[in-house]
């Protein structure tokens, strides 16, 4: 759909993040999962746009960071970012 760059922050056991996954896995997006437990610049970048928390999911498009955002929050930054 897009080459629009989506960063999709993430951790094991994450419920929130198992159900975003999925949609995001069949949306044809070009998604970089990263795995904050692994990464510890991730995680910073996570605390950087959720007042200090590392709250996953975390998704950022472009200029856009959302902290649990639901699919179609993320296919509408998408698609600005498209746009743009």
């Amino acid at each position: 759909m897009s080459n629009v760059e989506v960063e999709f922050y993430w951790r094991p056991g994450c419920g929130f993040c198992a159900a975003l996954d999925r949609p995001m896995s069949r949306s044809g997006f070009n998604i970089r999962k990263i795995n904050i437990w692994e990464d510890p610049d991730a995680a910073a970048r996570v605390r950087e746009v959720a007042n200090g928390n590392e709250t996953v999911p975390t998704v950022i498009v472009g200029s856009t960071a959302m902290v649990n955002p639901s699919f179609a929050e993320v296919e509408a930054a998408v698609k600005a970012a498209s746009a743009g």
